[in-house]
C-alpha cells in the first residue's frame, strides 16, 4: 500500500500526515530538525499492521506555521495530537515520539492516560528526569548548549537556513555513529523541509516557548534559583519525581547509546514516574537519530511491543469540542 499525503486540520492548523496502513492507530512524531521522513522505515514496517500516520507537526515542512512563540508552546502541541486522533476517527493512539516529539509524547501521556493505548519514546528523556538533570549535571548543561542559544532573537534560525538548510544536513551526519545509515538523498530531503519559508524560526520557537513556560524555572540550577528567590522559589522549582502526573500506559523507551546531546545517564530513575510497565533497549553504537541509523532494530523493538493489539473500537470523542 503506497504511503497517503493528505491535510488534516487540527487545533487551528492544518498539518500534513504520511499515511499508511490500516488497524490500530499508531502516531508518530519527529523531531527537530527533521520532518514526517525521519520515519520513512518504520512507516513501511508498521503499515501492514497499524494505520500509520506520520505528520510534519506544526511549523515543519508542509504544516501550517503559525507565527508567534507562544504557538508553539506543549499545550497547543499536545492538542495538536489529540485533534490527530479524533480525525481519524479513533478514541486511543499509540504514541511514538523521537527527540521533540518525544517531548510531545511523555506529556500527552501524562495529560491523556485514557487516549494513550501505548508509549513509545525514542532518545528524549522524560521531562522530570531531564529538568533534574539540567539542574545538576554540568555535563548534561554543556551539551545542552544549543537550547540556550536558541533563545538569541532572529540569529539561530538565519544560520540554520543558509546555504539551503546545510548546517541541518551537516549537523544530522556529524552526530551519527552510523552515517551511512542516512544518505545524501536523505539529507537532502531533510534539508528540503527545513529550507521552507518559516520552518526554522518556527522549530526554534519551539525551544524558545519552552523556556517561557511557567515551569522554565524548574531548569534553573540551585544556586541560581536561591540567589532569586532565597527560601520561596516557584513551586515548578520545588517539584520533585513524586510530584509528576504519573504514566499509566505501557512504554517503551529506546536509546541509541551515542548519542552526543542526550547522555544515557537520563535513562536512569525514572521508576517512580511510572504506573505501568516500562522497558528500555539500548542500542550500542547507535547516535540520537535512532530509527534512521539502525531502522531493522527499532523496527523490531516496535512490532514486539505493539504485536497483541488489537483494533480500537471509535466511540463518542474523548476531547471536548
Amino acid at each position: 500500500m503506497a504511503v497517503e499525503h493528505r491535510f488534516v486540520e487540527t487545533n487551528g492548523v492544518r498539518l500534513h500526515c504520511a499515511v499508511d496502513g490500516d488497524g490500530p492507530l499508531v502516531i508518530l512524531l519527529h523531531g527537530f530538525p527533521e520532518c514526517w521522513y525521519s520515519w520513512r522505515h518504520q512507516i513501511a514496517a508498521l503499515a501492514s499492521r497499524f494505520r500509520v500516520v506520520a505528520p510534519d507537526l506544526r511549523g515543519y515542512n508542509e504544516s501550517d506555521k503559525p507565527k508567534g512563540v507562544d504557538a508553539y508552546a506543549l499545550p497547543e502541541l499536545v492538542a495538536d495530537v489529540q485533534g490527530l486522533i479524533e480525525a481519524f476517527g479513533e478514541r486511543q493512539a499509540v504514541i511514538v515520539g523521537h527527540d521533540w516529539g518525544g517531548g510531545i509524547a511523555w506529556t500527552f501521556a501524562m495529560e491523556h492516560p485514557e487516549a494513550t493505548r501505548r508509549l513509545v519514546v525514542l532518545n528524549c528523556p522524560h521531562p522530570a528526569v531531564f529538568v533534574e538533570h539540567l539542574r545538576r549535571n554540568g555535563r548534561q548543561m554543556a551539551r545542552s548548549w544549543y537550547m540556550f542559544f536558541f533563545q538569541v532573537p532572529w540569529l539561530p534560525e538565519g544560520i540554520l537556513r543558509l546555504g539551503h538548510a546545510w548546517a541541518v544536513g551537516s549537523a544530522i551526519r556529524r552526530s551519527a555513529v552510523r552515517q551511512d545509515a542516512i544518505t545524501t538523498q536523505d539529507l537532502d530531503r531533510l534539508r528540503d523541509a527545513a529550507s521552507r519559508p518559516a520552518a526554522m524560526r518556527s522549530a526554534v520557537n519551539y525551544y524558545r516557548a519552552a523556556f517561557r513556560s511557567p515551569d522554565a524555572s524548574a531548569v534553573w540550577p540551585d544556586w541560581l534559583t536561591r540567589f532569586l528567590y532565597g527560601d520561596r522559589p516557584p513551586a515548578a522549582a520545588r517539584r520533585t519525581l513524586e510530584d509528576w502526573p504519573k504514566i499509566t500506559a505501557p512504554t517503551l523507551l529506546i536509546w541509541g547509546e551515542a548519542d552526543v546531546a542526550l547522555g544515557k545517564e537520563l535513562t536512569l530513575g525514572m521508576e517512580p514516574l511510572f504506573r505501568g510497565p516500562l522497558d528500555i533497549k539500548y542500542v550500542p553504537l547507535c547516535g540520537h537519530w535512532v530509527q534512521q541509523e539502525q531502522p531493522e532494530l527499532v523496527n523490531g523493538y516496535l512490532l514486539d511491543f505493539l504485536g497483541d493489539l488489537a483494533p480500537a473500537h471509535a466511540g463518542t470523542p474523548l476531547f471536548p469540542a
